[in-house]
């Protein structure tokens, strides 16, 4: 019968390290708990939100931080992402601190929803949000620039499909394009609503919300 290591309880902090000690007994590595692995992933959906893993990387990360048994495997999946986690939030690279992202209020969460779901006004409902919205918090300015590039991305896809309507792959793609419109400003809002990050995919973001590349 197959018995389970039970989890290790939680540092003071409450939660665990990203990467889990190599705790060591008998000179051999110790297995990783159930606990080690579910930190590990959240930690890999985390830099999927940020935007440090694209869908290809994250799936491939995750099936291999769900079967790995020692710490030594889960490193190489988690270490190029940790400095990034690390830093905090508005820091620039001259090293002046700056104000750390705090919890998310519910005017913060009402206000990136409605972003998302002003996106069916086209690209204009998430640019008048965004440039009316004065020391906002980096999560509701997250948003709205998603928000704003998906719907120029959607914009400068209907373009290209009425100009490429006879031709029959282009049509199909933009009418996939014209079905999405219809449903992920609404997922993403609840997801805004709900605390949480969203990245639109396949979508092109030529604005910045001022927090990538500094």
């Amino acid at each position: 019968m197959a018995v389970h290591e039970p989890p290790s309880p939680p540092p003071a902090g409450g939660r665990w390290d990203p990467v889990p000690q190599r705790r060591r007994s008998g000179g051999g590595e110790l297995r990783l708990t159930h606990a080690d692995r579910d930190s590990a992933v959240e930690s890999l959906r985390e830099a999927y939100a940020s935007g440090q893993l694209d869908d290809t990387e994250l799936e491939e990360r995750l099936g291999l931080a769900m079967n790995a048994k020692f710490p030594s495997e889960l490193e190489p999946l988690l270490l190029d992402l940790l400095p990034a986690q690390q830093q905090v939030p508005g820091r620039s690279a001259s090293g002046k601190a700056a104000a750390k992202e705090g919890p998310r209020s519910a005017s913060d969460r009402l206000h990136a929803c409605a972003g998302h779901f002003s996106g069916y006004f086209t690209f204009l409902g998430p640019l008048l949000l965004l440039l009316t919205s004065r020391d906002v918090s980096p999560f509701v300015r997250r948003h709205l620039t998603e928000a704003l590039n998906y719907q120029i991305t959607i914009a400068v896809a209907s373009i290209a499909g009425i100009g490429l309507a006879f031709l029959i792959v282009p049509f199909v793609l933009w009418m996939a394009m014209v079905v999405g419109w219809v449903f992920l400003p609404a997922i993403a809002g609840v997801t805004a609503l709900l605390g949480g990050d969203m990245r639109y995919l396949f979508t092109w973001r030529p604005v910045r919300d001022g927090s990538e590349g500094s």
